[in-house]
């Protein structure tokens, strides 16, 4: 009963700040994104650690900062001189490498960047979603939407999974999840976007279902892709950040991959349907 309480209690809290983050301001979502950007690739840094290599944790920061930075200046400011400062961080990254003696240098090296590709990218790619259109308004309803449709990706997984669940999606990386649960996480998935589609104007009913789809096929691989990373490192959970919840890569394995196929899928329809 004390763990279902501190789940409760501190998933309720993250709930909260997360909506808090979208829906109030502009400066809002900066911080709350920008805070979850930096902890969860400092989560991931410290995870890699590990694996027997010792990534430039500092320099990933910085240049995770930078990069959020730099896509919320361009969207929001249509201003783009950070990202002259993000560019010559990567290459500053292999050089320093020289100087840190540190074995397996370039283990190192990728390792560094891949936590800028792996969490940081994903992240700062959310400030297309507030601000998809190229006017500077704040549209927090896509971005909402979005994660509204992973929840509902991954509650549908579960409870039919858990009903109904026979066959083994992809038993080698995650013995739990089941193509039943997969099947019947899409469905309410893509119910649940048509709904979004009435009374969210910012995009069509198809192009809801659309991104209900998107968040489907790459929801779920990320979450099993995450299940990779930590199966590889025999470990349970990426950290205790939140009690009863683990860490943020575990509650935000989904928005990793669906994040650049959004931003993808965005592009497309300013480019062509607008």
């Amino acid at each position: 009963m004390g763990n279902f309480l501190t789940r409760t209690l501190f998933g309720a809290i993250f709930v909260i700040v997360l909506i808090a983050g979208i829906v109030i301001h502009p400066f809002a979502f900066f911080a709350v994104f920008m805070g979850i950007t930096l902890l969860a690739s400092y989560e991931f840094y410290k995870l890699i650690q590990k694996n027997n290599c010792i990534p430039q944790i500092t320099t990933g920061l910085i240049g995770a900062a930078l990069l959020f930075t730099s896509c919320f200046a361009y969207t929001h400011f249509n201003n783009s001189t950070l990202f002259a400062l993000f560019v010559p961080l990567l290459v500053l990254i292999p050089i320093i490498e020289m100087y840190r003696k540190k074995e397996n240098p370039f283990g190192n090296i990728a390792y560094t960047f891949m936590g800028l590709l792996y969490v940081a990218l994903p992240f700062s790619l959310l400030n297309f979603m507030v601000f998809p259109f190229g006017d500077n308004e704040f549209h927090w309803e896509i971005l909402m939407g979005i994660f509204v449709l992973i929840w509902a990706n991954d509650t549908g997984a579960y409870l039919v999974g858990v009903n109904f669940g026979k066959h083994r999606l992809f038993e080698r990386i995650s013995p739990k999840k089941s193509w039943e649960g997969s099947i019947g996480g899409a469905v309410i998935t893509l119910v649940i976007a048509y709904l979004i589609s009435l009374y969210s104007k910012d995009l069509t009913s198809v192009q809801w279902i659309i991104g209900g789809a998107i968040v489907v096929v790459f929801g779920s691989m990320g979450d099993l892709v995450e299940s990779l990373l930590k199966r590889s490192l025999n470990i349970k959970d990426s950290g205790t950040i939140i009690p009863g919840h683990g860490g943020l890569l575990d509650r935000f394995d989904a928005i990793l991959l669906v994040s650049p196929m959004i931003f993808v899928f965005l592009q497309i329809i300013n480019e062509f349907f607008r």
